[in-house]
């Protein structure tokens, strides 16, 4: 009986110092992650080449979206684009194209947020030059024609650099707002020459 306990004794130890080595690596560990429940960031659909319209109320175009890749994660409801480029046709005047690196879309698609690289264009037409306009983060509400920033800005046309911090546009109005550290500057000479009169 004694030397079967001799036999055992170590068995039991070896046991509990493997149980308690498990223990101590948990612990240390901390809880586990959950990893088919919701805390993953998986996403559930991938879409290259898409392209998208919306219609207005009296059924012309309002702006279309479009992008390289979209990724849709189910967990946060969050769209990322890459290589997004939206075109809006809010006013009849001249079309705002805006791109960049990437973009997210909010779970109801209703706001559009461009990062990295991202430049607007306002196409040129009769009573004004093209306008291009330069920053690294825009938040586009696409039904209202609004985007707005509260980073640095750069924008050039025919005659003109201003830079900025923070803007707000309305391609429904045309108006843009540069909110603080304004500066610019004007050079006629890059103006056309116009033909003199003979």
């Amino acid at each position: 009986m004694r030397s079967r306990l001799t036999t055992l004794a170590p068995l039991v130890l070896a046991g509990l110092l493997a149980g308690l080595t498990f223990w101590l690596d948990r612990f240390a560990q901390g809880p586990e992650r959950d990893l088919v429940g919701p805390s993953r960031h998986d996403p559930d659909y991938i879409v290259e080449k898409l392209s998208g319209l919306s219609l207005g109320d009296t059924g012309t175009p309002s702006y279309t979206l479009s992008a390289a890749k979209l990724v849709h994660y189910p967990d946060d409801d969050s769209t990322l684009l890459t290589a997004p480029k939206f075109v809006s046709f809010g006013s009849s005047k001249a079309t705002v194209t805006v791109t960049a690196n990437e973009g997210v879309v909010s779970a109801r698609g209703d706001h559009v947020y461009f990062q990295d690289d991202v430049r607007v264009t306002r196409a040129a037409n009769e009573s004004a030059s093209e306008l291009v306009m330069r920053t690294s983060f825009l938040h586009v509400v696409p039904d209202h024609h609004i985007a707005r920033t509260d980073r640095s800005v750069t924008l050039v046309d025919e005659a003109n650099t201003v830079t900025a911090v923070g803007l707000e546009m309305n391609n429904e109005t045309r108006v843009i707002r540069l909110l603080s550290k304004v500066r610019g500057t004007y050079e006629p000479s890059k103006l056309p020459r116009r033909n003199a009169d003979r």
